[in-house]
């Protein structure tokens, strides 16, 4: 892949990352739009000396995705930082006290949808890059990468997953990767993800006999047969953790019958779960422990499952311990190694390299009203810029 060799320097001095942030707000790309996101970004980049590459990506029966790709250097090694563009719907815009995609500060915040997850962490590293990058005169002893979809809020199928594809294609394969989800809870510096727990959802369908609820005998109902089968699951728990992580949980979401009559038992029943696994387990050894403990129960059933991705961990060691000794430098804490949460895009990034996450404060994502400090904006370019430096030292 033909990338740029030196840098704009002029241009590096320039960036700030509140006013890239603020940009990126003003792009209202909520899943599957791009709205111009992409735009903002190369316009920051390009004069640094990125070589950007626009992937747009489709499948039959899903929203065609536009993600950029883009890098400074030739040579390894490689820092790649990941991150998506794409923001949930705002909802009711009369419950905001703001313009959700007016990229407004004030009182010290940065306010709109996406200022946490993640406009506000991409801008850091956008800034923190050319901060590094113009220190060093615009030549690296290295490498650094952006990979930044359209899709992680919605389907992630045209997004990351095969930007993945693409860059092994190409060889474009980072030695290590920060995704910059607003992983701290409360204060910047209180937490970085090493891993995730997997997702599995599962569709039990258990079938009876119709029947008079006067004549029970008469009938097979589906109803006492499901709650049977999910009665073992019942305490939410399927195990007591492992070195990593907290216990896998399942939880029921929701049970159908269809049934509007009191007077009729039904022919079948339907319940919806999700698992949160550790790495104790997978998908498919899941699978087969609910068989086994359904075909105990006895009964007619079917059961369908679907795994958004699989537990993971990236073992604590040089990227966790770099990122950990840059949040310190700078905030006086080192971060708490996380596996809790849901899931993001480094479920898939791990098969390329080592990955861990590390972003902004969280308390507002998807919410309304959504914002962050501009200060915890700033201090975040600060960490990213002095994980760069150990990276490359």
């Amino acid at each position: 892949m033909p990338v740029s060799g030196q840098a704009g320097v002029g241009a590096a001095a320039a960036l700030d990352p509140v006013t890239i942030a603020g940009r990126l707000i003003r792009c209202p790309s909520v899943t599957p739009a791009e709205a111009g996101a992409i735009d903002v970004l190369v316009s920051a980049l390009e004069p640094l000396g990125f070589a950007c590459r626009r992937l747009r990506f489709e499948e039959p029966e899903t929203d065609p995705i536009d993600n950029l790709y883009a890098r400074v250097g030739t040579d390894g090694p490689h820092f790649c930082f990941a991150g998506h563009t794409d923001v949930v719907p705002v909802g009711d815009t009369a419950a905001w006290s703001v313009d959700p995609f007016g990229g407004s500060v004030r009182d010290g915040l940065l306010w709109g949808r996406g200022a946490a997850d993640m406009k506000g962490g991409i801008a850091a590293f956008v800034a923190a890059a050319a901060r590094v990058i113009g220190e060093r005169g615009g030549q690296l002893p290295g490498s650094i990468s952006l990979l930044i979809t359209g899709d992680e809020e919605g389907p992630a199928v045209n997004g990351t997953t095969k930007v993945l594809d693409w860059m092994e294609a190409e060889g474009e394969i980072p030695d290590a990767c920060v995704v910059g989800e607003p992983t701290n809870p409360a204060v910047l510096g209180d937490m970085m993800k090493i891993g995730r727990r997997g997702s599995l959802t599962g569709r039990l369908t258990v079938h009876g006999t119709q029947g008079h609820v006067a004549y029970p005998h008469l009938a097979e109902n589906p109803v006492h047969h499901l709650l049977r089968m999910l009665e073992p699951f019942a305490h939410g728990r399927l195990d007591e953790g492992t070195a990593h992580f907290q216990p896998s949980t399942l939880a029921v979401t929701t049970i159908d019958v269809g049934n509007a009559a009191t007077n009729v038992i039904p022919a079948r029943a339907t319940a919806v779960f999700n698992i949160r696994f550790n790495d104790a387990h997978s998908a498919d050894s899941l699978e087969r422990m609910l068989r086994a403990s359904f075909d105990q129960k006895g009964g007619r059933y079917e059961l369908t499952t679907e795994c958004s991705g699989e537990a993971f961990v990236t073992e604590p060691g040089r990227l966790s311990t770099l990122l950990s000794d840059a949040v310190e430098s700078v905030v006086g804490r080192r971060p708490e190694l996380s596996t809790t949460g849901g899931t993001s895009d480094a479920r898939f990034i791990r098969r390329l390299c080592p990955v861990v996450e590390f972003g902004l404060v969280g308390q507002t994502m998807h919410k309304v009203d959504e914002r962050v400090a501009v200060d915890d904006i700033r201090a975040l370019t600060d960490i990213y810029a002095a994980m760069l430096r150990r990276f490359f030292a």
